[in-house]
């Protein structure tokens, strides 16, 4: 990535902001924490210029402008920066999940035009993470998410030696018998599209804040498992949250796996054989209970 010498985390914090800034911290990664003037703090994220600042800027909008979940406000992005709040973190609470389980169900309920339709403004070249992502639309759920959600990624995965193209036979399966494995048929729900815990901040005001989504139309019941793949504090009331406001078909837990295919199946392209495994063990198991 080449940014100009005089681009910083601070020039892209005053710019966006209209603020002088007074300091500025690294955090993790490509994150610095910036303080304003006034006292408050933004963070600023660094992009590559491949278009993720704005596709994420694209979804923490398309997210917020739905007047559900807690999400940080956007300053400004471009293709090297983007500017938003900074989240004060408390700790996770009950009573929070609770609130959060309701609040994303709302989400998902705000609803979006089509399976696979990107956030407003947002690029159909988009990002889970580090790696990229398809915004295609579909109107059928089962085909839309075999097509444009797990194949590219086991192909990927196939042609780096991480899947054997015995073990993709599994996956490829799975995939051909989506239609009787997807369940009820659903609406396409506003997702945030990389739901697990790292992206999920506990606020100090005592609500759930979301941030770097992958934000897609899609089925909801993803969102749930992702939730449940690397765990998440007070997971089950924020199920019981959910379930207030959206009730879920009474089997929609034997599909967690079924939704779980794609994210592993990135997990693999980006950091190797533990999540093919992983990958591989769901969809073996999708595969038993179709009988």
């Amino acid at each position: 990535m080449v940014v100009s010498a005089l681009s910083s985390p601070s020039a892209a914090a005053a710019r966006f902001t209209g603020r002088p800034v007074t300091g500025a911290r690294p955090l993790t990664g490509s994150l610095t924490e910036v303080t304003l003037d006034d006292g408050r703090a933004v963070v600023v994220k660094r992009g590559d210029g491949a278009g993720a600042a704005r596709a994420e800027a694209a979804g923490l909008r398309w997210l917020a402008e739905s007047g559900t979940v807690g999400i940080p406000a956007v300053h400004g992005d471009d293709e090297h920066w983007l500017v938003t709040d900074r989240v004060a973190q408390g700790r996770a609470s009950a009573r929070a999940a609770v609130r959060f389980g309701r609040d994303l169900a709302a989400l998902h309920a705000a609803g979006a035009p089509a399976f696979g339709a990107a956030p407003p403004g947002g690029p159909g070249n988009a990002w889970i993470g580090l790696a990229p992502m398809r915004n295609v639309t579909g109107t059928d759920w089962p085909s839309w998410y075999a097509e444009h959600r797990v194949l590219p990624y086991l192909r990927r995965a196939v042609d780096a030696g991480t899947v054997g193209p015995a073990e993709a036979a599994d996956v490829e399966r799975v995939c051909e018998r989506l239609p009787d494995l997807a369940g009820p048929a659903q609406p396409p729900a506003r997702l945030h599209g990389d739901l697990w815990s790292g992206n999920v901040l506990w606020g100090a005001d005592g609500r759930v804040h979301l941030i770097d989504p992958a934000a897609h139309g899609g089925h909801r019941e993803t969102d749930l498992a992702m939730l449940r793949l690397f765990g998440c504090p007070h997971l089950d009331r924020i199920l019981d949250g959910y379930r207030d406001t959206a009730p879920l078909a009474d089997d929609w837990a034997d599909r967690v796996g079924v939704h779980q295919l794609f994210p592993l199946l990135v997990h693999a392209v980006l950091f190797g054989r533990g999540y093919a495994e992983q990958a591989l063990t769901a969809a073996r198991a999708a595969l038993r209970r179709a009988g």
